[in-house]
């Protein structure tokens, strides 16, 4: 039976037409879409795309019916340029009219010739897109990406030409367009007007620049301190986070593999100020270690913590479980025939160890070590708890919006910084790499075993990592252990009080009853983050598929843009979505929509360095055999490629999903009384003295995240190389 080509286009034109016939156009305030579905036929707020043009005062709206009729057309031509011709007209005249007017309504506050056929009046009612709109918008840019494939374009691929148009319209959407409406104030003067010396009165400064402390000063600038930090970090976490994989997948029996990944990635699910608090606890003015030096050799207590080496120290436990997700897959993905082959010519372990494996190691520690430098210097939550007087970006950034002097310029020109950092870094490490391979897992047979570490290594290995896990054990031992007393301080009598505070269930008239204070914050966390994070993993992916097997113009803008997102402090970020979702055509503020796009491109990137690193060890070969046997791209990506992707898939999600339930300063201008947090409502409890409670909330998130990783794991699996397990010990 012989294939429809044009099958795929026949069902987005259906789509589009069925948004403007059975669909609300509009956003429902206060309500679900579907419930006003009987309504579509209604008033000016439920009607659909047709009722809206023809009876409402809003025939702009027939642009996009007029653009779907027009690619329509062109499937009665045969496949080829001129049919994509057809389709690239009508898909660009519904698209940019529609957006255009969208925009242009939503920037003036009123409706262009909206008629009010009872009143006989123009009113001023505009509203944000619905499901039709959506719908409809959606369909017309696969018409433009039909017709940029039809053209000759992607090789023709549809599903290549549609992927990536369709995100490359994402990251500008919500990534590029909000970031720049932000850091757009950096050239704003007090005015209101556009000039360049406005960015330089703000950042020129010896509080941004200043280096007094390479002359005995004390202290450096921000911009200074957070290039230091980041570089720090970024060093300490990839290399620890490389040693933990090299130990976990060459060194460590299966007895001790499940216990050490749990403590590895104990930090990365719990909220960032528990950590900072456990720290507290050990090392501040008042923590075990001063009061014990006090004790044994009357040392007298002082604040040595707070400042570089303790936000240092904060962010090596909060970013070192990334580090090591991302290397876990690359260790995974050596090939053991190369090192086999080195030991067959007569080298040693040692020399095959750091000839052999390091090198191909190499995608994975540049991934790494970017993600640690982004994260570091977008990081809020630790330098504001630990950081004393060490002041970084961020935390300016932060005092400039919420302080008193609420300067939204000086905060886009520190963002600006941030963002110039970042691309500077990402410059580097695509010089670094190059275009040099690190192809390891191929469609040969390779049923090695991979080689054991060398004893020297593995020892060196043991001395740092294992300590570091008890370290870390340590560290949350002290800081959980709040909640289970009376009053931190005065009062350590054993309590489950408040649990019972936040997670209270009681039987009433009508059943159960869930009476504690935390569970519309926790019902709300559970079922955003679960939402975000399979639409965060799958989009990152398709994005570093994009990247590693195709070409195309724009490629290096594209990843940066990707990338951009993990540039900038997430309060910035938040801030970003408010100015620029505010009004229509996308009004999503106040809307639990909006918390899900921010944490899914908030933690975007990490799903695309993983998949980045991951797929610069497959061999392309494998992909141009299903090809030939005709599979399409599709089935290629999902039966082929994605089985042997199931490390990064794994650091996706779980990446994903445990920072959308743990985040704080990304969603902070985000939440509402409807759609409060888990976080939100920890920092409420924090500011209110009510620590216990606050630290009973943590255990439990920790507890359902540890399920929710496991549960990943369960499901995804591991993937299968065809090699023999052997002891590696």
């Amino acid at each position: 039976m012989k294939k429809d080509p044009d099958q795929a286009i026949r069902v987005w034109l259906l789509i589009g037409l069925l948004a403007y016939l059975v669909l609300p156009w509009y956003a429902i305030q206060d309500t679900a879409w579907y419930s006003v579905l009987p309504q579509i036929l209604g008033g000016p707020e439920t009607a659909n795309g047709v009722v809206q043009a023809l009876f409402h005062g809003r025939p702009w709206l027939l642009l996009g019916l007029l653009g779907l009729l027009i690619a329509a057309a062109g499937l009665g031509l045969p496949a080829g340029k001129a049919q994509g011709k057809w389709f690239l007209v009508g898909g660009l005249t519904g698209f940019v009219g529609l957006l255009a007017c969208g925009f242009l309504i939503g920037a003036k506050g009123w409706s262009i010739g909206t008629f009010d056929t009872q009143f006989g009046q123009l009113t001023s009612n505009q509203f944000g897109i619905g499901g039709g709109a959506f719908c409809a918008l959606l369909a017309l840019l696969m018409m433009v990406a039909f017709g940029v494939a039809r053209r000759g374009y992607f090789k023709g691929d549809l599903f290549i030409a549609a992927a990536v148009v369709g995100c490359s319209v994402l990251l500008v959407l919500f990534i590029a367009f909000p970031v720049g409406k932000a850091l757009h104030g950096a050239f704003v003067n007090e005015e209101g007007r556009w000039s360049l010396a406005a960015i330089f009165e703000r950042i020129g400064n010896e509080r941004v620049w200043g280096l007094h402390c390479l002359a005995g000063g004390v202290r450096c600038g921000v911009a200074w301190n957070t290039l230091f930090l980041a570089l720090l970090t970024a060093g300490g976490t990839t290399l620890l986070g490389a040693m933990m994989a090299l130990l976990a997948e060459r060194s460590a029996g299966p007895k001790t593999q499940t216990p050490m990944r749990v403590l590895a990635l104990l930090p990365i699910i719990t909220p960032p100020f528990v950590v900072g608090l456990g720290l507290i606890l050990l090392f501040g003015r008042a923590g075990v270690v001063n009061q014990f030096l006090e004790y044994a050799f009357e040392v007298q207590p002082t604040r040595w913590f707070y400042g570089l080496w303790g936000v240092w120290l904060a962010q090596l436990f909060a970013f070192t479980p990334i580090a090591f997700m991302i290397m876990r897959g690359v260790v995974q993905g050596v090939a053991p025939s190369l090192e086999e082959a080195a030991q067959t010519s007569r080298a040693s372990r040692v020399q095959t160890f750091f000839s052999i494996t390091v090198p191909l190691l190499k995608p994975g520690l540049a991934n790494a070590f970017l993600v640690g430098f982004i994260e570091s210097m977008a990081d809020f939550g630790n330098p504001i708890v630990v950081g004393g007087q060490f002041s970084v970006l961020s935390t300016d950034i932060f005092f400039a919006i919420v302080g008193a002097q609420y300067d939204q310029g000086r905060a886009a020109s520190l963002a600006l910084i941030l963002t110039l950092f970042a691309l500077a870094v990402f410059a580097l490490q695509r010089a670094l790499l190059g275009r040099q391979n690190y192809t390891t897992v191929s469609g040969k047979g390779d049923a090695g075993i991979a080689m054991a570490l060398p004893a020297s290594v593995r020892r060196g290995l043991n001395a740092v990592v294992y300590p570091w896990l008890a370290f870390t054990l340590l560290v949350y031992l002290f800081a959980f252990v709040g909640g289970f007393v009376q009053t931190w301080g005065r009062d350590y009598t054993f309590t489950l009080n408040h649990f019972k505070t936040a997670f209270a269930l009681e039987w009433g008239r009508f059943g159960l009853v869930w009476a504690g204070s935390a569970w519309n914050s926790f019902f709300t966390t559970v079922k955003l983050a679960g939402i975000a994070a399979p639409l965060t993993a799958a989009t990152g992916l398709l994005i570093a598929y994009l990247l590693a097997r195709t070409e195309f113009r724009g490629r290096a803008l594209f990843e940066f843009v990707a990338l951009l997102a993990f540039a900038i402090p997430g309060t910035v970020l938040g801030l970003s979505y408010i100015l620029a979702f505010n009004v229509p055509p996308v009004e999503l503020t106040g809307t639990g929509l909006i918390i899900v796009l921010c944490f899914m491109f908030r933690n975007l990137p990490v799903g695309v360095r993983a998949g980045t690193a991951a797929f610069k060890q497959l061999d392309k070969s494998l992909d141009e055999a299903s090809l030939m046997l005709r599979a399409s791209t599709a089935q290629t990506l999902i039966h082929v490629v994605l089985p042997l992707l199931k490390p990064a898939l794994v650091a996706a999600l779980v990446y994903s999903f445990v920072r959308a339930m743990t985040t704080v300063s990304a969603v902070i201008f985000l939440v509402t009384a409807e759609n409060e947090l888990a976080t939100t409502y920890i920092i409420g409890r924090v500011g209110n003295g009510d620590y216990g409670v606050a630290l009973a909330y943590c255990t439990v998130l920790i507890i359902l995240m540890s399920l929710a990783m496991a549960l990943i794991q369960f499901l995804v699996g591991e993937r299968k190389l065809g090699r023999r397990k052997g002891i590696t010990a």
